[in-house]
């Protein structure tokens, strides 16, 4: 079954309802509810976003954030969270993928798309961050940026 809901526990489905479930990049893991809903047996697996994801584009744009900024999205956090509801993290792996922007319009574009990346972000509140941008990529090439994710599988025990 596929249900959207409006990320707020309860989810509604009964206790012990499924073999599998699976997140993609969820806000929150409710990994009580997560250990509810699954079987004996059963199986979390998610790809979710890993910490400092695409940092060095929030940086250009609003400077040096905080080291908590850097460490949000931990997957030990994760595994923990997890194993702290009586789930087994059977395997939790991350990965470091080069992600780079070759013009203007794909930042803007994915800036406008992920909202939470630059809160606030408009083309006329950052023009001027926009057009020095434009011209380091102009002159220097793409923008470089790291995007972290990690995969996370959880199984409740029989």
């Amino acid at each position: 079954a596929v249900v959207s809901d409006d990320d707020e526990p309860p989810l509604p489905f009964a206790d012990a309802a499924f073999d599998l479930v699976v997140s993609r990049h969820p806000v929150h893991a409710w990994w009580t509810e997560i250990a509810r809903v699954l079987r004996p047996g059963g199986c979390y697996f998610s790809q979710e976003v890993g910490p400092a994801s695409v940092f060095e584009l929030v940086e250009y744009f609003l400077g040096p954030q905080p080291p908590e900024g850097r460490a949000a999205r931990d997957p030990e956090r994760a595994r923990a969270a997890a194993e702290a509801v009586g789930l087994d993290v059977v395997d939790l792996r991350t990965a470091s993928l080069r992600t780079e922007f070759h013009d203007i319009g794909a930042v803007v574009y994915f800036l406008r798309k992920v909202i939470w990346m630059v809160p606030g972000f408009t083309v006329d509140g950052y023009r001027d961050r926009l057009a020095a941008l434009h011209r380091r990529i102009e002159t220097e090439g793409p923008f470089v940026a790291t995007t972290t994710r990690f995969l996370i599988e959880a199984v409740k025990p029989s």
